[in-house]
């Protein structure tokens, strides 16, 4: 390919066009932050010169904004991974107790959903399986944006709710959990070998909203990899040939990651990947009775605010593991006890 060519290929162009205007979002942000230290500091000269006490609330509001601001850069700096720039695929399995884990998992689904609507970023459902009464059995859904990976592989891991539950006619405290995981969304071809021997192909009719099309005909895709045990799903695109395609992409971006999981696991010695959805295997607790608290069982970040984090205000908890990666921790999917 000539070098013209390459610059010319719409793949190249649009990949450039996406690092040009991250670098001048980077450029706009730190200008912000500039003009915020600036406003602070005339202000607090103000009130001194002044000796306007009056003035202390707004400057206090403007250093809350100035945090804030400065805080989500140095996120950023740290989203130094290969993949972190990626949109995300995130798949959310309901597990230990019944309806009342089929609820907590929908509750999570909001929660993601709140989260991406606050940072701009997209959601597309890819796969759902609705709960047998209430909620999600599993579900599969895509957050387009930049860095969406990088920010949401935190969450990977098991998540533990105890709280009253509604469908609980004693009104007795209970435990649920649900199963994340997370996996970039690879715009290149992965060099992953996978032999068709090695995989089922399973269609059938798709089970959510979607018109009369999608619930008569057979187009939803369901793949498994028997030498690794996983399945992967579709059934949001429009025809079975864009489904298989979508969830080949999946399929490939797992055992990716689990290869990468698999070396660093042999390098560090570091837990593989956790498969019981249960006791022992949190990432994160949720009690809403009989107080209210979510803590990250291996950052330490906390918060009394249950109902705000239910919210999608998580970006305390992203930023701690960020953080507590970048100090050279294992990134595991499994926690510890409470």
């Amino acid at each position: 390919m000539e070098s013209g060519d390459f610059w010319n290929d719409p793949e190249v162009s649009q990949n450039k066009m996406k690092e040009l205007k991250s670098m001048k979002d980077d450029a706009a942000t730190y200008a912000q932050l500039a003009r915020q230290y600036d406003d602070i500091e005339t202000m607090i000269e103000m009130g001194y010169e002044e000796d306007d006490a009056s003035l202390i609330p707004e400057i206090a509001q403007m250093l809350e904004e100035f945090a804030q601001t400065y805080e989500g850069i140095r996120m950023k700096t740290l989203l130094s991974g290969e993949y972190d720039r990626d949109n995300a695929i995130v798949s959310l399995h309901a597990g230990a107790g019944g309806t009342e884990s089929c609820d907590w998992a929908s509750m999570l689904f909001r929660m993601y959903s709140r989260w991406a609507d606050k940072k701009g970023f997209s959601l597309e459902v890819l796969d759902s399986l609705d709960g047998d009464e209430a909620g999600i059995k599993s579900i599969t859904f895509q957050v387009n944006g930049e860095n969406a990976y990088g920010y949401l592989k935190s969450e990977k891991g098991v998540h533990r709710l105890v709280r009253i539950s509604p469908f609980n006619a004693a009104g007795k405290r209970q435990t649920s959990f649900v199963s994340c995981d997370v996996m970039p969304e690879l715009e290149e071809d992965v060099d992953v070998e996978i032999k068709d021997d090695d995989i089922r192909i399973d269609t059938y009719r798709s089970s959510g909203a979607g018109g009369q099309h999608i619930n008569k005909t057979s187009s939803a895709i369901r793949i498994t990899h028997f030498p690794s045990g996983i399945v992967v799903q579709c059934q949001n695109e429009r025809s079975q040939h864009m489904n298989k395609d979508k969830a080949m992409q999946m399929l490939k971006a797992k055992l990716f990651l689990l290869k990468q999981e698999e070396n660093a696991k042999k390098a560090a010695g570091i837990r593989g990947e956790v498969t019981e959805i249960g006791w022992g295997n949190q990432i994160r607790s949720y009690v809403m009775q009989p107080y209210t608290m979510v803590k990250d069982h291996r950052t330490g970040v906390e918060s009394g605010n249950a109902d705000s984090v239910m919210d999608g205000n998580i970006d305390a908890f992203i930023n701690g593991y960020l953080k507590w990666l970048s100090l050279g921790c294992p990134q595991t999917a499994g926690g510890g006890n409470e």
